[in-house]
């Protein structure tokens, strides 16, 4: 048999390398990128063909199945990958994994099924919406069906806020049916504006002036503050690239900015607009990757994932709130959706855009040493004034009482004039501890280094890290006593002593009132509708959110960030103030903003609270130039978790005493993480730095090679996770 009849897979398993099969007799060569059903063991994989090999076909499995004759995975996207799990040190079939859908993963055909459709049965055309009175839900689905006879995708009827409970209901009343259409191609637009353009101011202009003016891979920071038109900036950047009949990709860092961007976006454009997120279904996530991959789908938004969407006519890439940690992969694979949106985009030679009100400390430094084109958007839009921020010295607010008397009267003030005001506070639940008065006892977590918070709507106490949920007792464990109290505030407990002395309704916007499909749009429609409201939340809402009639801002307990141990806290301290402060007076009317701190006198704080984001920055660039921190230095982490600390540290240990000195690198630890246990497991870690990234990324191969090896890291979990942003 010929040697060429052998290929090497990519298969979805923890081990590096690429494995060597034999294709049976007179199948076909299939191409890198294309998937392969393989034996692996005692189970079977479905895989990536990386590649041929010659081999010794006598010891090799052979291919169950070949099932694409072309690449499902294009060439440039594989290329990608390849950099991407050199880069992260990460087994290339497990990025390859990653990056398929779940379906094709599962081995199902690389091929559109049918567009789906929701539309009204014929008993559904001749129902009246108002017998649906007492199901609103219910009501505004049949409603917007009866209007649009066709039917509509599960993507649009997403962006109009209509929940999948309702469409069930109404198909279980035969009223509604879910049908797939065969796909046609979309008939070619001769007019990509469905609606023209707002006017732009000079900044916006020579902004969107130097992003088209590039032909070719060009990064730009764009670097606006909040409310001074940066989506205004993408959409004009945007249209000439449509017009010339290319696709453009968006990623947002959460899947709440979505469905917002995709009105706007649909609102202003006359071609398909698809999205792509992790709330999707399996099967509407592989209908949006193929859309993407053919070139049917013009524009995709969609969150970090979506930087490996494949294109077949690519001609813009932007990251939007480009400064957000979101973006960074925190289990598996490690990566940075903010650089490999840079990497693809030089691989596919179109620009790429980086927004935000306060860029990473990293861009901003490319940004300012020439190697990112700057674009400086100083002022809002319109005639809206940035808010300035007043101090308030917090010293004297108590768990019962977490809003000083001159926040509430503020807000008491903001409702009178029939505006909105924010309560911003990035801690959920009712209290963040129970304590004993007697002896001192508190809720701790028994899985984690961490207290236990009080969420009293649901009478529980749940620990935020490991998930772990407990009755809260009716005595102290330690003492007997009853006399249990809560201290500090969550939002629950915001939203319950608001809802006592304001004149207005409080919508509270968290984790917790937002879990159910639907609740958030829900929720910011109510907000939208400009009525006098107090909004209670987590940074949630400090993200790309627009309310015209928000005139106040109140700001509670952003101290620990400051005051934080790892060196990147006051940069993304600073960045969640400027930007929940940023969501006050964007539009006709002066905004105002109150930050309650019992640190006024803190350098770092006063910086944050003088609106100067760039000040602030130039101060933590000079602690991190000194320091050789990112982004003058270069940082991987490899982390271990076990049963008992000895192990993880024994582990760490031998991966230090088999590395290699090399001048250049400093290896710190091991030691104890921050937080030394978590989710009944104690965790260690060792810290490399180097002021030379090609440098360190050498000896971290070797690292790889001796951590893999060694037995002790075969009972306990490790992971390497290059350019860390949480050391804790």
């Amino acid at each position: 048999m010929p040697l060429d009849s052998v290929i090497q897979v990519a298969l979805p398993v923890p081990l590096p390398g690429c494995f060597d099969y034999r294709l049976p007799a007179g199948t076909a060569l299939p191409p890198q990128g294309a998937r392969v059903r393989v034996p692996f063991g005692r189970r079977t994989l479905i895989g990536v063909v990386h590649g041929q090999q010659p081999s010794d076909l006598k010891k090799l499995k052979a291919v169950e199945q070949v099932l694409d004759d072309d690449s499902v995975i294009d060439p440039p996207l594989y290329a990608l990958c390849e950099r991407a799990a050199r880069y992260y040190h990460h087994p290339l079939g497990e990025v390859l994994g990653f990056v398929l859908p779940a379906l094709l993963r599962q081995g199902q055909p690389a091929r559109a099924g049918g567009e789906v459709r929701w539309r009204l049965t014929d008993r559904g055309r001749h129902v009246d919406p108002q017998r649906l009175q007492r199901a609103p839900r219910q009501q505004q689905a049949l409603t917007l069906l009866l209007e649009h006879p066709k039917g509509l995708t599960p993507a649009m009827l997403e962006a109009l806020s209509v929940s999948r409970p309702a469409l069930q209901a109404l198909r279980d009343k035969e009223w509604v049916e879910r049908v797939d259409l065969d796909i046609a191609a979309p008939p070619p637009v001769k007019e990509v504006l469905a609606e023209p353009a707002l006017r732009a101011n000079q900044e916006q202009r020579a902004a969107i002036q130097a992003i088209n003016d590039r032909q070719g891979f060009h990064p730009f920071l764009l670097d606006g503050v909040t409310g001074s038109g940066k989506t205004e900036v993408y959409l004009q950047a945007m249209a000439p690239v449509l017009a010339a009949g290319k696709q453009v990709l968006m990623l947002v860092p959460e899947i709440g900015l979505t469905p917002q961007t995709l009105r706007r976006f649909r609102q202003r454009f006359a071609v398909p607009v698809t999205v792509l997120h992790s709330g999707l279904t399996d099967r509407e996530r592989l209908e949006a990757w193929l859309a993407a991959r053919e070139g049917r789908a013009r524009i995709i938004i969609g969150t970090r994932s979506a930087v490996f969407t494949p294109l077949q006519t690519p001609g813009l890439i932007i990251v939007d709130e480009a400064h957000d940690s979101s973006l960074k992969q925190q289990d598996g694979f490690r990566y940075h959706a903010r650089d490999l949106a840079t990497w693809r985009a030089q691989q596919l030679d179109v620009p790429v855009v980086h927004g935000s009100a306060t860029p990473a400390l990293e861009t901003l430094q490319l940004a300012r040493a020439g190697r990112y084109g700057w674009l400086r958007l100083t002022r809002r839009a319109g005639d809206a004034a940035a808010p300035a921020i007043e101090l308030l010295d917090a010293r004297a607010a108590t768990p019962d009482t977490p809003l000083l008397p001159a926040s509430l009267a503020a807000i008491a003030d903001t409702i009178k004039k029939g505006e909105q005001a924010l309560v911003f506070l990035n801690r959920r639940g009712f209290a963040p501890v129970i304590l004993c008065r007697d002896c001192g006892w508190q809720s701790e977590c028994p899985r984690c280094d961490s207290v236990l918070t009080w969420h009293r709507s649901e009478q529980q106490l749940r620990c935020h890290h490991c998930g772990h949920q407990q009755r809260l007792p009716n005595r102290c464990p330690g003492c007997g006593s009853s006399n249990l109290i809560d201290a500090g505030a969550g939002t629950e407990k915001l939203e319950a002593l608001l809802s006592e002395t304001s004149q207005a309704p409080v919508v509270r916007i968290d984790r917790d009132t937002t879990r159910r499909k639907g609740s958030l749009d829900a929720k910011l429609a109510q907000i939208q509708k400009g009525e006098p409201a107090v909004l209670v939340g987590t940074q949630m809402l400090a993200k790309g959110h627009h309310f015209p009639r928000l005139s106040l801002a109140v700001i509670i307990n952003m101290d620990a960030g400051f005051l934080s141990a790892d060196f990147r806290g006051p940069e993304q301290a600073a960045q969640l103030l400027l930007q929940v402060a940023g969501r006050s007076g964007r539009q006709d009317r002066p905004g105002r903003v109150l930050m309650q701190s019992r640190h006024t006198d803190h350098n770092l704080v006063q910086l944050a609270a003088a609106g100067d984001y760039h000040a602030l920055a130039d101060a933590l660039l000079d602690e991190r130039r000194g320091a050789g921190l990112p982004p003058f230095g270069y940082l991987a982490l490899l982390r271990c978790e076990a049963m008992v600390m000895n192990q993880a540290l024994g582990f760490l240990e031998e991966c230090v005493q088999a590395l290699p000195t090399v001048e250049g690198v400093h290896v710190l630890g091991p030691v104890p993480a921050p937080m030394e246990k978590r989710s009944g497991r104690y965790r260690a870690q060792l810290l490399l730095q180097s002021n030379n990234r090609p440098l360190l990324h050498g000896l971290l191969d070797t690292l790889m090679e001796i951590a893999r090896a060694l037995p002790s890291g075969r009972r306990c979990r490790w992971h390497l996770d290059v350019d860390p942003i949480d050391l804790l």
